[in-house]
């Protein structure tokens, strides 16, 4: 004689009540996981462009023993490539390197959101007082001074968001390094050699 199992009163009120009410917020979710993951796939967000439309170096100079003090202007455009997409900019800082060294402080850009094939311009002002570099970067330094060039390369690192319609993603972490080839267009007594960017120079985006 097969054994019946009867479920207690509470239990069956709740399998009644809850199981189909459980099935349909999870479809729910589902679908709408579904629907976002369609928009992605079909507008296919692509990462934004940067290039240095212009650079300066006022300062560039080396104090013994191993001590860089510089100072930059630069412009960085960006443009959001995307037609049905916009992105949101935020925690940007950006700071100049010179042989993979950093040598000026990170300085902040203001956060921004760019609309569908929109265009932003940021021109800070990157400094650095005596930074302290490799012995070694002292000979690179006095080879870029004798011929009158020089590659200092501008990075941007912070977040940034895709907007599609009222939907925005979460965050995604961007890298932005932009080799900027400058030569020697004068010279200041106090603050040495005066390095100028003579064309745009393209940036290696990462998201």
């Amino acid at each position: 004689m097969a054994l019946r199992h009867d479920c207690g009163k509470h239990d069956c009120k709740w399998k009644k009540l809850y199981r189909p009410l459980l099935f349909t917020l999870l479809g729910f979710v589902i679908a709408v996981v579904f629907i976002i993951l369609v928009i992605y796939l079909a507008l296919r967000p692509t990462k934004p462009s940067f290039f240095i439309q212009d650079a300066t170096v006022y300062q560039f100079n080396m104090t013994s023993p191993n001590f860089l003090t510089s100072t930059l202007q630069v412009s960085l455009y960006s443009r959001n490539p995307n037609s049905r997409v916009g992105i949101y900019y935020d925690s940007l800082d950006m700071y100049a390197s010179y042989h993979n060294e950093q040598i000026t402080l990170s300085t902040g850009l203001p956060s921004v959101y760019q609309g569908d094939n929109d265009v932003s311009i940021w021109s800070p002002l990157l400094c650095g007082a005596s930074i302290p570099i490799s012995p070694y970067l002292g000979v690179a330094f006095d080879r870029d001074h004798a011929v009158g060039l020089a590659v200092i390369t501008v990075k941007v690192k912070g977040v940034l968001k895709w907007k599609v319609g009222t939907w925005v993603s979460g965050q995604y972490q961007l890298y932005v390094s932009c080799p900027a080839y400058l030569t020697c267009v004068g010279k200041d007594g106090r603050a040495g050699p005066i390095f100028s960017l003579q064309q745009p120079a393209t940036c290696s985006t990462d998201v």
